[in-house]
């Protein structure tokens, strides 16, 4: 079975598509083909493609040559001369041969992409930090490495060669293929190199910070759920918001007061997504550990969207293969300004233990998520009792800063204080420490 619509050619030629989609008949879940397809013309769009036609087919399993029936990819010549797209964009990994065969058959000037070499072009587009710009290249060669064969000679008839017909392009292009590959390995050795560098300095701010005694929350949620929009809202950050796919690549942290004075750090990540290659998750692995070390994970969720169930199973999914399903998390539903009547005891609060509702853009909800983190991290709180000598104010100072004062008194060798502390910082503060501090 299969479907087809063409959408109007408003865009460039060289920046009109056409999407593809394939539903298996035997495959099990809740998203349907149409939610697979919208998601699909949002990364387009992202990537600054303009949607000129749309077309799927129901198949009992792809094609091992060409993803699609040839059928359909007959089909798919007609939509491309006819909406003068010069991209057909796969909703789903090719294999190297199956992309090598399609562009065979579309002829020549037509770009297959599928799903993953899209999501790295906008990876590619919004990465600004070095670390950000490294985890891309890494993806990037790791996808193009078996593929270029295919690649290679693409540009060999482009370039002419060394003889005519086929046995004359032979040789030159093995020898190049095989220097194509020796120089993507290294490439790839070599970036890998540099992201260690990046995850030591990584380790160097984590010292520094379990010095001070911050504990880190981590943001997650599936992309374009308002992550970023709740940061700047919270903190201040400032952080560029946008209705895109894949906005913020790059971590952000800033400081959070929370409402008894207690600060925290609280980070922003990369927003997570449906049928993300395993290469990908691993080369933005330095990105992640953003979460790897949080205290608390708040799971940002759009509210407005219809499917939220399916977002945070996606999100839940990347995270236990993490192996932080045991880290508190609480679910923070964003945008209820756009659910009219939202209630969410009705709508969502029987599905999670830990949830509640604001709103980024109208500041609804936010005072309440804060009480709640501040009661969720007292939880992780010991409460002991120590001796800061007079002339470590700087001592008192963080102190008050990071955890909560019960009681004070001046004593002979210095000010008395009964605390709660974080964990980390009572362990940094043992020396001044009277009596075994318990949790509380």
């Amino acid at each position: 079975m299969t479907s087809t619509t063409l959408a109007p050619a408003n865009g460039e030629a060289g920046t009109r598509a056409v999407l593809v989609g394939v539903e298996l008949k035997l495959a099990a879940g809740s998203w349907t083909l149409q939610d697979s397809l919208d998601e699909l013309t949002r990364l387009a769009e992202t990537a600054g493609l303009t949607v000129a036609g749309c077309t799927y087919q129901k198949l009992a399993r792809p094609d091992p040559s060409t993803w699609i029936g040839s059928g359909k990819v007959r089909e798919i010549g007609e939509i491309l001369a006819a909406s003068a797209a010069g991209y057909v964009l796969f909703d789903g990994e090719l294999s190297p041969g199956q992309q090598k065969n399609l562009e065979k058959a579309l002829g020549e000037g037509i770009r297959v992409i599928d799903r993953t070499r899209l999501i790295l072009d906008i990876f590619s587009q919004h990465a600004r930090s070095r670390e950000g710009k490294l985890q891309v290249e890494l993806a990037q060669y790791q996808y193009l490495l078996p593929r270029l064969a295919g690649m290679r000679a693409g540009l060999a008839q482009q370039v002419g060669g060394s003889g005519a017909g086929p046995v004359g392009l032979r040789g030159p292009g093995e020898t190049q293929l095989e220097l194509d590959r020796r120089q993507a390995r290294r490439r790839i050795a070599a970036v890998r190199a540099e992201l260690e560098k990046v995850r030591l300095q990584r380790g160097q701010h984590r010292s520094r910070r379990d010095r001070v005694g911050l504990p880190v929350i981590a943001l997650v949620g599936y992309t374009n759920a308002g992550k970023s929009s709740l940061l700047n809202a919270l903190t201040g950050a400032g952080v560029l918001v946008q209705d895109k796919l894949f906005a913020t690549l790059d971590p952000t942290t800033r400081r959070l007061q929370l409402p008894g004075g207690r600060e925290v750090l609280l980070t922003d990540t990369v927003g997570f997504i449906r049928k993300i290659p395993h290469d990908l998750v691993a080369a933005f692995r330095a990105t992640l550990e953003g979460i790897e070390e949080a205290v608390l994970i708040l799971h940002v969720v759009d509210s407005s969207h219809h499917r939220p169930g399916e977002q945070i199973a996606a999100v839940d999914a990347v995270l236990s293969g993490l192996k932080l399903s045991e880290t508190p998390r609480l679910v923070v539903w964003n945008k209820i300004d756009l659910v009219p009547g939202w209630a969410g005891s009705l709508l969502h609060g029987g599905r999670h233990e830990h949830s509640l509702g604001v709103s980024a853009r109208t500041g609804q909800g936010l005072l309440e998520l804060l009480s709640r983190i501040e009661a969720l991290l007292a939880h992780g709180m010991v409460v002991t009792t120590l001796t800061i000598p007079y002339s470590r104010y700087d001592l008192v100072k963080l102190v008050y800063g990071q955890g909560t004062v019960i009681s004070k008194e001046d004593g002979p060798e210095g000010l008395i204080l009964r605390v709660r502390l974080p964990l980390a910082l009572e362990r940094q503060l043992e020396p001044f420490s009277r009596g075994t501090p318990r949790t509380s």
